[in-house]
């Protein structure tokens, strides 16, 4: 049974209430344990649970579906467009607009944690800096 829930039972229940609410109270798996349904028909209702629902969420860990990974490379797109447009048309002397930066998409490092990183990543830079040379120059007296 739990093999059939699969590692986020609680959203598969819930996709399932959702889906099959013709089973009353507590859905399909209630049905199951009533022995209304059995093994075989309770994973193939959990194998056919549709691509935009809580499983779904809870297995990727987040609600983006493809529409929105589209969308997002659109607007990347329109944006990389954009700029070339601008910077081939801009007055000679005019500075160029510098390239856009990606938008965010799940699983992208949120910009406070790229900026913890980047201290994090000077900090060692600086720290082993220090360690070298206190190898190669002569100690200080």
């Amino acid at each position: 049974m739990l093999d059939v829930l699969g590692e986020h039972p609680e959203a598969v229940e819930a996709d399932l209430a959702h889906h099959y609410p013709e089973y009353g109270p507590g859905g399909p798996v209630a049905a199951y344990w009533r022995g209304e349904i059995t093994l075989r028909w309770l994973r193939v209702m959990v194998e056919g649970l549709p691509p935009d629902g809580a499983t779904a969420r809870a297995a990727r860990g987040h609600a983006w579906q493809h529409i929105d990974y589209a969308v997002t490379d659109t607007r990347d797109l329109i944006d990389l467009l954009l700029t070339a447009f601008l910077n081939a048309n801009r007055k000679p002397e005019a500075p160029a607009m510098p390239w856009p930066e990606p938008s965010w998409r799940p699983g992208d490092q949120l910009p406070e944690d790229t900026e913890a990183q980047a201290v994090q990543d000077r900090a060692q830079a600086k720290a082993a800096y220090e360690r070298i040379t206190a190898q190669v120059l002569p100690a200080k007296e």
